[in-house]
C-alpha cells in the first residue's frame, strides 16, 4: 500500500514523486491560497448539489447517481478561464468498459455556480498547481457534479470499477456526507501491486491524480447504521487534459 507521510509533501512534490496527494480542508485552502471570503463563497454555492438532475445514462440499470456536467477551458498564458459550449461527456472503452464509446449528455452545471469568483478561483489554482508537475498551455477541463444516493438501498459511486479516465489530472472532492456509510476511497499503481484506501469524510477533502500513473475507485455506499435510505455523498469531480476534450474519432 502507498503511505499517506506523517508531514504531508507539498502537494506539487507529492504528485511529481507518488501520482497522487491527500489534501484535508485546510490543507486544500492554504495549497490553493482561498481566503475566508472563498469558504463562504463556496458553503453557499455548494446547494447547487441540490439541484442536480436524474443520470439517465446508468448500464447496471440504477437509479442512485444524479449530476452535471459543464467544461471549460483555461489558458494559461493570459490566466483566463472560460466555460466552453455545452458538450456532451465521452470515454473510450479502455478507459470506462461500462460506460465508454458513447457520448452522454448530462444537464450543465448551473450558471450560478459556474461563473461565480468561487469557482473560478478553484479551478484556476488547481490549473495552476498541474502546470508545475506538467507544464502546459492550456488546460481542457470536465467538471462533474455527482450525488450518489441510498434511495434504494446501496449506491455505486464509480460502477465502472477501478479505472483511470483518459486525462492528465484528476480532483476528487467531497462536498456532503450525510446519512450514510461505506465509499471508501481505494487509489492503485496502475503498474504494480501498491495501493492505499482511505474515507473521505469531511466536505473539501481532495484526491489530486496523475491519471498515468494511479487508478482509483470508490466503494459502495449503504445507509447507516440506524438512517433510513435516502442518505447522499456529493463529490466534485474535474479532469484537467492537455491535449483537447475526449471524443469520438470521426469517421472518414
Amino acid at each position: 500500500m502507498f503511505n499517506l507521510a506523517t508531514a504531508p509533501k507539498p502537494a506539487a512534490q507529492a504528485l511529481l514523486q507518488d501520482g497522487l496527494c491527500l489534501l484535508q480542508a485546510n490543507e486544500l485552502i492554504t495549497t490553493l491560497a482561498l481566503d475566508a471570503p472563498w469558504s463562504s463563497d463556496w458553503g453557499r454555492l455548494s446547494s447547487a448539489w441540490d439541484r442536480l438532475t436524474p443520470d439517465a445514462h446508468l448500464r447496471d440499470g440504477g437509479h442512485y447517481r444524479q449530476r452535471r456536467h459543464s467544461c471549460f477551458i483555461q489558458d494559461l498564458t493570459t490566466q483566463q478561464l472560460s466555460q466552453v459550449a455545452h458538450r456532451a461527456h465521452w470515454q473510450p472503452t479502455d478507459y470506462n468498459a461500462l460506460h465508454g464509446g458513447y457520448e452522454r449528455l448530462f444537464e450543465p452545471m448551473e450558471s450560478t455556480l459556474a461563473q461565480s469568483d468561487a469557482w473560478t478561483t478553484l479551478l484556476s489554482n488547481l490549473g495552476q498547481l498541474f502546470a508545475r508537475v506538467k507544464p502546459a498551455a492550456k488546460w481542457f477541463i470536465e467538471a462533474h457534479q455527482f450525488r450518489i444516493d441510498t434511495t434504494d438501498g446501496v449506491g455505486r459511486p464509480t460502477p465502472e470499477g477501478a479505472h483511470r479516465d483518459g486525462v492528465d489530472f484528476v480532483v476528487v472532492m467531497l462536498v456532503n456526507r450525510r446519512g450514510v456509510k461505506g465509499g471508501e476511497t481505494r487509489v492503485f499503481d496502475a503498474n504494480g501491486p501498491h495501493g492505499m484506501r482511505f474515507l473521505m469524510q469531511q466536505p473539501l477533502t481532495a484526491l489530486l491524480l496523475d491519471d498515468a500513473r494511479v487508478i482509483h475507485e470508490t466503494t459502495p455506499i449503504q445507509p447507516a447504521d440506524g438512517e433510513a435510505p435516502g442518505g447522499y455523498r456529493d463529490t466534485l469531480v474535474l479532469t484537467y487534459r492537455q491535449t483537447g476534450f475526449q471524443a469520438p474519432r470521426i469517421q472518414v
